[in-house]
């Protein structure tokens, strides 16, 4: 039966900066739980599918969740490797699974929400746009050089220094989630493609982890928030 609204998650078993990074514990869950258990609890998804590599991964996720909405699938090892495209794996998904519009969300941004998922549906129903990625706003100054090295201003003019409550700064792509129709990326090959619209998160979720630093900044950020939630019950 064709669902209209899925999540895919891929993680692979291999990474060269963190060991298993993907089922490591972070603030005592494994790093990918997070993600699944947003996408599960997000009411306008029908189903999300955890796509790897990995016997270990696959075996850890399948004996924790018990849940009808998730599944666990396999993957091409060529789309695991450390070359590979994540478009690669996503189009593998959309060639072998029949829906009408994915959230092709990334394990990494474990300060992901359900709510996220369900206001940037609405946000994206809402408006004209054939695709939505997830942003942060950062006020900062960018510079860029030259190939002489001199260094010029990207967002502002030095001679009129904006105050930070007087200045939009700029958008970054979070990496978080990517929002589009299965037809459009099989027709563009691409993530995103048609018109782009952005689902603006907290500037918290700025954080990816890719590296060992990333880790402890977010995980300080969760066990922060999960103090406030504990302290306002």
């Amino acid at each position: 039966m064709k669902q209209k609204f899925v999540a895919f998650i891929p993680v692979r078993g291999g990474s060269k900066s963190i060991r298993f990074k993907n089922i490591k514990p972070l603030a005592g869950k494994p790093l990918v739980f997070w993600t699944i258990e947003s996408a599960l609890q997000a009411s306008i998804i029908q189903s999300v599918y955890v796509a790897t590599d990995s016997d270990i991964i696959s075996k850890c996720v399948s004996e924790h969740f018990n849940s009808k909405k998730l599944f666990v699938i396999g993957r091409d090892p060529k789309t695991a490797t450390d070359l590979a495209s994540s478009e690669s794996v996503l189009l593998e998904f959309c060639k072998n699974y029949v829906f009408d519009y994915v959230f092709f969300i990334q394990a990494t941004s474990p300060l992901l929400s359900s709510d996220d998922l369900n206001n940037a549906w609405n946000y994206y129903k809402d408006t004209n746009f054939d695709s939505l990625l997830s942003v942060v706003r950062q006020k900062r100054f960018l510079w860029q050089t030259r190939n002489n090295g001199q260094a010029y201003p990207l967002n502002y003019d030095p001679r009129k220094r904006p105050r930070r409550q007087e200045f939009d700064g700029f958008l970054i792509e979070n990496g978080a989630f990517y929002l589009s129709s299965r037809d459009n990326i099989l027709l563009s090959n691409c993530r995103i493609s048609g018109k782009i619209g952005v689902y603006e998160m907290n500037e918290n979720s700025y954080y990816e982890i890719d590296e060992k630093e990333d880790w402890l900044v977010v995980e300080q950020i969760i066990k922060n928030f999960i103090g406030v939630k504990n302290e306002v019950k």
